[in-house]
């Protein structure tokens, strides 16, 4: 509330002034907001601080294809002046020199070709790189921000979250079938996760009044669906864009259900199917969930298990059934290697339809008619997924960072055991190397021409072969 003395303009605040230690006090008021100068330009450094660590990590790769290459380079320059060497004590100056510099010549000009087209490769390989990283920044920006969006909406306004999850689902599920067609997966998305997504998106949008829908898409969601983020383990790993796709698919329905059910305003106005479902029966929400379930089955088994059966078969295409008879280390898989083959279809069908009617019970006995319940078990779901997420993180990604370590380490001892190897000249290499050039009193320079040394001022050695006398050693 204002006093008559607020509408007086007030009066310029009083020039800013040390504190007095002794006193434990400012001297004047809101003094520790005060920045002077030196904060204020000092500041800058944080960013450059930031700027310095981003290139520096770039410079650094880019640094160590570098000295990969100038390491091979020196490592073949060595060799052919050891070459080089051997022929000017063996065979003579006028006769070796000309051919080796030709020679010596001609591998520069090949290394040169060489070190661009590594470059240019290099360049390539960290655009690519590049590429990659700043594409999972922007799935794990939005991850995050879906997920900060998604709990605004469940808190402040309930009757959006169809919505934000139709707008989702029509751009997860088209990547989803892009992705899988490109990679041959596509048999996959006749699983019964996408069904049950399509059967809830024609409930939400065409048919809201249809009881018997609601009642089936309800038990799929909140059972099998919901489950699945358990026994398959769905992860919640933000830069992963197929992992973030899979965990959507199997939580946002029981999510969205549950909204519908408990904390959906009016929502008998938007969605009159659930005037007629007060409670749930359990026989006919069972038998509604199971015949909705065996309609599906029945068409994967026809399209895929019959239809395309040599292509599962050759194994140009891979299914959930045969994905999971081949994981020897899960329990699904040792299960049906127990099974003759000619029952193994059969026993997975019913086996499937068994752990859709037990994960089906929870929400027809307990989650249509608790709203705390309903909340704990999402709870619970989204729980596992981020406790499956870190371990993705620390292992997965820990064991990664160990095998860079270690190919470091390797890339470092080799660098230092090159770097010990003295630079090579045309010394002497031997005691009898050594006992030659010790009898020419002659000095010859790095580079020999003919025109420096003659026939007159080598003499011969046992009567056979000329000899050269020592390099500078400076």
């Amino acid at each position: 509330m204002a006093t008559p003395s607020s509408s007086r303009p007030p009066s310029p605040p009083p020039p800013a002034q040390r504190r007095d230690s002794s006193s434990g006090g400012f001297s004047t008021p809101f003094e520790r907001f005060v920045r002077d100068e030196i904060s204020d330009w000092a500041s800058g450094f944080t960013l450059l601080d930031t700027m310095e660590t981003y290139f520096d990590s770039h410079l650094d790769l880019l640094q160590r294809h570098l000295a990969k290459t100038s390491d091979r380079l020196k490592l073949r320059a060595e060799e052919t002046l050891q070459d080089l060497k051997k022929d000017v004590l063996k065979e003579g100056v006028f006769r070796i020199m000309p051919s080796s510099n030709i020679q010596l010549e001609r591998e520069v000009q090949r290394y040169k070709i060489k070190v661009s087209q590594r470059l240019i490769k290099a360049t390539q390989t960290w655009h690519s790189a590049k590429v990659v990283r700043t594409r999972e920044k922007v799935i794990f920006f939005l991850g995050v921000m879906s997920l900060l969006f998604t709990a605004l909406l469940y808190g402040m306004a309930p009757e959006w979250i169809h919505i934000a999850y139709t707008v989702q689902a029509a751009y997860y599920l088209p990547m989803r079938v892009y992705m899988y067609k490109k990679r041959a997966w596509h048999y996959f998305l006749f699983d019964l996760c996408y069904y049950i997504n399509v059967l809830n998106l024609i409930f939400i949008w065409v048919m809201p009044d249809s009881a018997a829908l609601f009642v089936a898409c309800y038990c799929l969601s909140l059972g099998s669906l919901a489950s699945a983020v358990i026994t398959w383990r769905n992860s919640l790993v933000f830069h992963d864009w197929d992992k973030v796709t899979s965990l959507f698919i199997h939580i946002y329905p029981p999510l969205v259900f549950s909204v519908i059910r408990h904390y959906y305003p009016d929502a008998k106005q938007r969605f009159p199917a659930l005037r007629d479902v007060p409670h749930l029966q359990p026989f006919r929400a069972l038998l509604l969930s199971s015949i909705i379930y065996l309609i599906w089955q029945l068409l994967y088994w026809k399209y895929v298990l019959i239809d395309r059966r040599a292509k599962v078969q050759s194994g140009q295409r891979i299914t959930s059934f045969t994905w999971l008879l081949n994981d020897k280390r899960g329990a699904i898989g040792c299960a049906l290697t127990k099974i003759p083959p000619e029952q193994r279809e059969i026993s997975f069908m019913g086996g499937q339809l068994l752990y859709s009617i037990i994960t089906e019970l929870p929400a027809v006995f307990l989650l249509y008619d608790s709203a705390f319940w309903s909340s704990t078990y999402i709870l619970i779901l989204f729980a596992v997924s981020v406790w499956n997420g870190g371990g993705f993180y620390i292992e997965v990604f820990g064991r990664k960072f160990e095998r860079e370590l270690e190919a470091l380490r390797k890339e470092l001892a080799e660098v230092n055991a090159r770097s010990e190897r003295s630079s090579p000249t045309l010394g002497p290499q031997s005691d009898d190397d050594m006992a030659t050039l010790n009898g020419s009193p002659n000095s010859l320079s790095p580079i020999v021409t003919a025109v420096e040394v003659s026939d007159a001022n080598i003499p011969p050695i046992n009567g056979n072969e000329p000899s050269c006398t020592p390099v500078d050693a400076r």
